[in-house]
């Protein structure tokens, strides 16, 4: 199953009443605990991150019909709703953590909303969830300068070893953006593998640095959640989506562009 494609699953708050900054990509307890029966009862196999790439890597046969449910931020509703749903079913997952934004002594206040503290971030692990690196805070990590890109990197990844006693090995680009300097330094600050966005369904030959993820928001209704899984009509879901990433990017680049030679005529 080298050519399977696979539905990464991409999720933030679950929250019964989120603030307007987090509303369009929350999802409600109810909606996220219809979403994981949908995946028990239509025999699909969740995986984490690792265990993905790890198969992918090594060339070993992936399990049926294989889908991984991720979350990236730190929201306080992954532990409070999300985690008896996946419980329940007895599913794991992958949680990306913005280090700077949980709670407790490396918080620098950026969170958007209720974040999870390190004792929650600890229970998750220790009930089979992979808790992999979102940056330290959150910045779009293809605009930063190499210093504060490492920075980022490294210290996210400090700070979660230290709190978890493992090093993570999964990463997710905030805001999805990456770039080809940008995959080179979390492949060298020693990430193994990273997700984007992009809003398709994650191939072997996209790399274990560039693995894509589909969007799953407050407005996803429970037929297009179940188009998504069997990967049906994921370039008309997303049409839209992907013309505004296009259209942003031209952007990004030529403000990254002023900004260098802005640095180089200082």
């Amino acid at each position: 199953m080298s050519d399977a494609r696979v539905p990464i699953l991409m999720y933030h708050a679950v929250a019964t009443d989120p603030n307007e900054e987090t509303r369009a990509l929350s999802v409600t307890p109810e909606a996220f605990a219809e979403q994981m029966a949908v995946l028990d009862d239509r025999g699909l196999t969740p995986l984490t991150t690792a265990a993905l790439a790890a198969c992918w890597r090594s060339g070993r046969a992936l399990p049926e019909r294989p889908v991984l449910i991720t979350f990236d931020d730190g929201y306080e509703g992954v532990h409070r709703h999300a985690l008896p749903a996946l419980a329940k079913h007895g599913f794991p997952a992958t949680l990306f953590v913005s280090t700077g934004w949980l709670r407790g002594p490396y918080d620098t206040g950026g969170g958007l909303d209720t974040m999870l503290d390190w004792d929650q971030v600890r229970a998750l692990a220790a009930a089979g969830v992979e808790i992999g690196g979102h940056s330290h805070s959150h910045p779009q990590l293809d605009q930063v300068s190499d210093a504060t890109l490492r920075f980022e990197l490294i210290h996210c990844k400090e700070i979660v070893s230290d709190q978890l006693s493992s090093v993570p090995a999964s990463f997710a680009y905030p805001y999805g953006y990456s770039s080809r300097r940008v995959r080179q330094a979390v492949r060298e600050t020693g990430w193994a593998q990273a997700l984007a966005v992009g809003n398709g369904l994650a191939r072997r030959a996209q790399g274990p640095y560039a693995l894509r993820r589909v969007t799953v928001r407050r407005s996803t209704g429970i037929e297009e959640f179940e188009r998504m899984i069997d990967g049906r009509a994921i370039a008309r879901t997303f049409a839209a989506d992907r013309a505004l990433t296009k259209g942003y990017a031209v952007v990004r680049r030529a403000r990254r562009a002023r900004r260098l030679v802005s640095r180089a005529g200082a």
